[in-house]
């Protein structure tokens, strides 16, 4: 059965809201009207200050289809979704703008621009994916990485998948989260290799090579969320039953988790991807408004962070 309770966004992020500075963002492919409806929620919201890359001519039919005054903000040309995501890097690369939101484009065709290595948006870390999860009517949050970014990240790429989501919920107020690496096991297994990989990261971080937060693991999904599944699985430890963060093995697990949620419990899922000089808001055509907006939170936050930090 699919849930029909509607989609909220939590009370926590739209206090974050109020309390951002406005960051100019680019909306790569805002010739679209779901794109340009998310882009004014965002500018209504006092989030982003938007840069609307695309068919200026749409964008601006558009525009007087959805009642909203884009006189006052810049529009910048281009004729393609190449073009688009391209010029949309540029800004950011140059600094003229602290975040990109996908539009109408496709996302490989996105990150493909953003990964270009003479595109100057790659750092020293891996990118990487995050849902921030929240269900209507409940406070906890779950942050669930990577579900659409790294297909089959190797170990390498679970360090940075780890830091990537641990340095955002630091940002969002948990002083020190709980990191549960899943898998389809708690027991090291040679014949299931993902547990082998949770073991390596844990071992790893805990001789230093990621700080800031606890980590655990193998687990199965019910030990990392669910305190009476761990105890009477006898599973103890700080992280079991109370994870903040769960690090899926593969892009499978983490995309029919997160949509579970979505359509079983009517999740909001809160796309962001981290990892760039920049953070990404990183939709979809099937995301309902709420996600879109909450996303957009995130990215204020990591930009504001980002723009404190001097980075």
């Amino acid at each position: 059965m699919l849930s029909d309770a509607p989609f909220e966004v939590p009370p926590y992020l739209l206090e974050k809201a109020d309390g951002v500075a406005q960051i100019p963002m680019a909306i790569a492919g805002a010739d679209n009207e779901i794109a340009l409806e998310s882009a004014r929620q965002a500018t209504e919201a006092g989030l982003i200050k938007p840069v609307l890359v695309g068919d200026g001519d749409i964008i601006r039919s558009l525009a007087d289809v959805i009642d909203w005054d884009v006189r006052y903000f810049d529009i910048i040309e281009a004729g393609t979704e190449e073009e688009a995501c391209e010029k949309s890097v540029a800004l950011a690369a140059e600094g003229r703008v602290k975040a990109l939101m996908k539009g109408h484009v496709h996302s490989d065709v996105l990150m493909r621009a953003v990964l270009k290595k003479d595109a100057g948006l790659r750092t020293k870390r891996r990118i990487s994916h995050v849902f921030h999860m929240t269900i209507p009517g409940r406070e906890r949050v779950l942050l669930i990485t990577d579900g659409a970014v790294n297909v089959a990240p190797n170990v390498e790429t679970k360090m940075d998948i780890v830091r990537n989501a641990v340095d955002l919920s630091k940002m969002l107020g948990t002083a020190t989260p709980k990191v549960a690496m899943l898998s389809g096991t708690e027991t090291v297994n040679a014949s299931m290799p993902s547990t082998i990989d949770a073991e390596e990261v844990v071992r790893r971080a805990s001789e230093g090579e990621i700080t800031g937060c606890i980590i655990d693991g193998p687990f199965a999904f019910d030990n990392a969320l669910s305190p009476d599944a761990a105890k009477l699985k006898g599973i103890s430890g700080p992280v079991a039953g109370n994870a903040d963060i769960v690090v899926v093995p593969n892009i499978e697990t983490g995309n029919g988790l997160f949509k579970m949620m979505v359509y079983f419990m009517s999740g909001l899922a809160a796309g962001i991807v981290l990892g760039a000089k920049v953070p990404i808001v990183l939709t979809s055509r099937a995301d309902p408004p709420e996600a879109r907006f909450a996303a957009s939170i995130l990215a204020a936050v990591v930009a504001n962070e980002s723009v404190r930090r001097g980075a």
